[in-house]
């Protein structure tokens, strides 16, 4: 728990899918995000931040119990979170906070009691999730991945309406809190855009001219050799064969680009009502996203991955004692948001929070430690083996059990291309960080859980045939409207 006395409100704001690279405050980014600029000006913005999983449910199921993977067993985007642990939002609701939340969550369902007073406009699981995702032994062809290449360019989607109405209840929410007494509240609130489908609203689509997008960067032979975990991973996710030419592929990322846009201008509205309501001087702002996207790196597109552009979030945080115009190199995870929301509401740790790895971002803004460890897990759709990664300093490792590791050197090669696992004068390296994993966690072990409870699950629906017959789900609908099945 963080040595902060000060209690604040905390306006926690999520998008989804958003690679850390996508921020103007970056330096090297094409993307134009001022609001998200300013509160990384007025605050600290944590550049080695990532996900405890490359995958939305299990990500957000982590985010809420401050609990990895292996622990809160949210495998995939077929297990979701429930209640089953106490949330940050539990903590707060014990101790007499107010707390809601608006947008996307991805829980069970709402009915299930995962912290908040209020939800409004809540995404949760359609149906059964994406049980498609549990079959794991053998792969399936992820046909459904097809459809990122069904509408690209500039528009409006269901999305993108869903985002607005989403930026209009939160303001909403913030006025009604004007003027009001009380303990600190705690609101979430939480946008599903750069989420594909990738169309953004014309305007912001606007911003990205096709012919000034430089195409994304490729694997590079013999550093990156394809491993049969790689080789199976490429066979079950087909976004890559689905693009036509280069052209698709530029108007696929101005698109991305278009919608981190669109998100800033969203949050900029947020963020204004905030100050309006004379909300901004007691209150805490986070701004993170449940993971990033590889956006045609090394041809992979979505998620799932363990590179800076699928693993990385960006993480920002503003509001009373928090360092302002401070770049943080601290490595720090979702997982950090359990404390940092205890932190602001002045709760003390108890007996419900021992065992949680996190430690209160506001503690983290004030403090460097680049050799602390963030460790990140995978056991989704296109994973024939769990996979691991940890980052420590310089250094990240990543662990795919049964088939071998990979090592970066990011200090000297932030772009992840050279695979230093290869070679011989990095073997000790490579040992010794897979000794520092094999302390934290048993990677067999896990491996070996997460495919027991997923057997389980897919027997539960009817069998692996009877999954396949259904298909994969192609994205969660928003709500009230049906989700679209995709089989073979």
């Amino acid at each position: 728990m963080s040595a902060h006395t000060t209690k604040s409100n905390l306006l926690v704001i999520m998008d989804d899918e958003h690679s850390p690279k996508a921020l103007g405050c970056n330096g090297r980014s094409m993307a134009i995000t001022p609001n998200l600029d300013r509160l990384a000006a007025a605050g600290t913005w944590f550049r080695n931040a990532y996900t405890p999983s490359p995958l939305c449910v299990p990500a957000r199921a982590c985010l809420a119990t401050g609990l990895p993977v292996r622990e809160n067993l949210c495998w995939d985007n077929a297990i979701a979170y429930g209640g089953q642990h106490a949330s940050w939002g539990h903590r707060l609701q014990a101790a007499g906070r107010r707390t809601a939340a608006v947008g996307k969550l991805h829980f069970t369902d709402v009915s299930a009691s995962t912290g908040f007073d209020e939800q409004f406009v809540p995404m949760h699981l359609y149906a059964d999730g994406d049980l498609h995702g549990s079959l794991r032994d053998p792969l399936p062809v992820r046909y459904q991945s097809r459809s990122i290449v069904d509408r690209i360019g500039g528009g409006e989607t269901e999305y993108t309406e869903y985002d607005r109405k989403i930026a209009e209840l939160a303001q909403q929410w913030l006025r009604e809190r004007a003027g009001e007494r009380g303990g600190p509240w705690a609101l979430f609130v939480s946008f599903i855009c750069p989420h594909y489908p990738l169309v953004a609203p014309q305007a912001f689509y606007d911003l990205y001219p096709i012919e000034r997008i430089p195409l994304p960067k490729r694997r590079i032979e013999p550093w990156h050799p394809k491993s049969d975990w790689w080789a199976e991973f490429e066979r079950s996710y087909v976004f890559e064969q689905s693009f036509a030419n280069d052209t698709q592929r530029r108007a696929a990322i101005a698109a991305y680009y278009g919608m981190v846009s669109f998100v800033d201008d969203l949050v900029g509205k947020v963020l204004a009502t905030l100050h309006e309501c004379a909300l901004a001087p007691d209150t805490t702002v986070l701004f993170t996203s449940d993971h990033g996207d590889n956006l045609g790196a090394r041809g992979l597109w979505g998620k799932s991955t363990f590179y800076e552009e699928a693993a990385g979030i960006p993480m920002l945080l503003a509001g009373p004692g928090v360092p302002a115009g401070r770049v943080a190199r601290t490595p720090v995870s979702l997982l950090d948001v359990y404390p940092t929301a205890l932190d602001c509401a002045g709760i003390a740790a108890g007996p419900e929070d021992a065992g949680r790895p996190g430690i209160s971002l506001r503690e983290r803004a004030a403090e460097d430690d680049p050799d602390r460890v963030v460790v990140s897990e995978y056991h989704g759709a296109g994973a024939t083996t769990g996979a691991f990664m940890l980052r420590t300093g310089r250094w990240k490792y990543i662990h795919l059990v049964g088939h071998g590791a990979e090592l970066y050197d990011l200090e000297n090669d932030p772009e992840e291309l050279y695979d230093l696992a290869l070679r011989a004068d990095y073997r000790a390296r490579v040992q010794q960080l897979e000794a520092r994993l094999r302390a934290l966690l048993d990677p067999e072990a896990v491996d070996a859980h997460a495919k027991r409870d997923q057997a389980a699950l897919v027997a539960r629906h009817g069998g692996r045939e009877a999954i396949l017959r259904l298909g994969g789900v192609n994205a969660t609908p928003v709500p009230g409207r049906p989700g679209i099945f995709v089989a073979g």
